[in-house]
């Protein structure tokens, strides 16, 4: 399959697709799709993002090598919000090797604080960061303030996820007296 011309043929769930039934679990035929994810077409990167975020979904441990690759990816300035909202929703799957812990957690504390990042984004940026907390809590309290912050003004879509992720925080920070912005669970 020519990707790059099956991607501007349409963009549509179908022929999303129809790209990840080509791709299956061939991490040959999935190179071919992060190559022109990681290029320089717009058009073409924004379309391939989608497929990014569902084969993360769906076959996570298919996206594993290309972690790196993909938070770089994010970071581009300029990058279209579908890139940024698919790669965070890829890594909500993921098992974070330690050597990316660092990067996955910067990436997704500073999409959670910003002002200017789309919701689903930092909604998923959550939940990566409540995977990561399992395995560093001390990282909690940050995390249980930045959300908290942010409680006055969010939607109801990040308050729903708030909740759920601040009642699956560690034994040991549920014993901290409460926030002015916690949620009843």
């Amino acid at each position: 399959m020519d990707i790059q011309k099956q991607l501007l043929a349409e963009h549509s769930r179908q022929n999303t697709d129809r790209i990840i039934r080509w791709v299956g679990r061939d991490p040959k035929r999935l190179a071919e799709v992060m190559k022109v994810f990681l290029g320089r077409d717009a058009l073409l990167v924004q379309r391939c993002a989608w497929i990014v975020g569902i084969v993360g979904e769906h076959h996570p441990a298919m996206l594993q090598p290309w972690i790196g690759k993909l938070i770089r990816k994010m970071q581009e300035p300029g990058v279209h919000d579908a890139v940024r909202r698919n790669v965070v929703r890829a890594l909500q799957f993921m098992e974070i090797p330690p050597r990316q812990l660092g990067p996955v957690t910067a990436v997704c504390f500073d999409a959670l604080s910003s002002g200017e990042c789309p919701v689903a984004v930092k909604v998923f940026a959550m939940t990566v960061l409540a995977r990561i907390i399992e395995r560093e809590p001390d990282l909690a309290r940050e995390f249980r303030l930045v959300i908290e912050q942010q409680l006055p003004y969010a939607t109801g879509a990040f308050r729903s996820r708030a909740r759920h992720v601040l009642g699956s925080l560690p034994q040991h920070e549920s014993s901290l007296p409460p926030g002015p912005g916690d949620l009843p669970a």
